[in-house]
């Protein structure tokens, strides 16, 4: 129960400190005109409730493997099953931020469109792109022990070059294009268009989403079993 109250709080917490630092210390503000009656701290939550799935999957995925030593070593496991335990607690953690998210969209008057409802289907799209990079990097923290470290940089470095503390808009429009790179960004602007605005996302760049993020999944899947044959030699 503990733990199930923490989830719900924790998002709460980080959603204070971020609006407070973001909004009112640097004055990163989205543009009121276009949110509506939409508060930056809400427009903010979505992002983080985005990203913060991101990082809990990828800064868990190193330690996996090896925080697991029986299952390599005595007992014939699929370990590649520890993964999708890792994206499926995050993604829990997701779905209770969400919940808090409407909770705070209905305290602060915001309406939720009925597009609301197709944020589910993004976050499947979003599904093989964790699940890849989790496979990825638990193979990688086998053989590398300090790939934590390098992954929660990684991780961070991501978080702030996503549009997530400020809009896509923001950038001269000659590097727009550069925040398209990023995984989070497509999935942080859909989300924020299905949740907030009443849109949908551009068709085109979800097909091509999609595209990737299926070849990421089969990417770290394939490096996945081809390197767990030495996990055993290792751990």
């Amino acid at each position: 129960m503990g733990g199930l109250l923490w989830a719900f709080i924790n998002p709460l917490l980080m959603l204070a400190i971020y609006s407070f630092v973001f909004g009112y210390i640097f004055k990163s503000r989205w543009n009121v005109a276009t949110s509506g009656d939409v508060h930056f701290s809400i427009v903010l939550f979505v992002g983080l409730i985005i990203s913060n799935f991101f990082s809990e999957c990828l800064n868990r995925a190193p330690q996996l493997v090896v925080s697991n030593p029986n299952y390599v070593k005595k007992v014939v496991f699929p370990l590649e099953t520890l993964s999708w335990v890792a994206v499926g607690t995050a993604l829990f953690h997701a779905i209770i931020s969400t919940i808090a998210l409407l909770v705070a969209m209905f305290l602060t008057g915001a309406s939720v469109p009925w597009t609301a409802l197709l944020f589910p289907l993004l976050l499947l799209l979003f599904l093989p792109m964790l699940a890849g990079l989790t496979w990825l990097f638990a193979a990688l923290g086998v053989y590398f022990r300090d790939a934590q470290q390098i992954i929660v940089v990684l991780t961070t470095s991501l978080v702030f070059l996503a549009p997530i503390f400020y809009p896509r808009s923001s950038l001269p429009a000659r590097y727009q294009w550069l925040l398209s790179l990023n995984p989070l960004s497509y999935v942080v602007e859909g989300a924020r268009s299905l949740l907030l605005w009443g849109e949908f996302p551009d068709w085109q760049a979800t097909l091509g989403y999609l595209l990737v993020s299926c070849a990421v999944a089969w990417l770290g899947w394939s490096a996945f079993q081809v390197t767990r044959r030495g996990f055993a030699d290792v751990i």
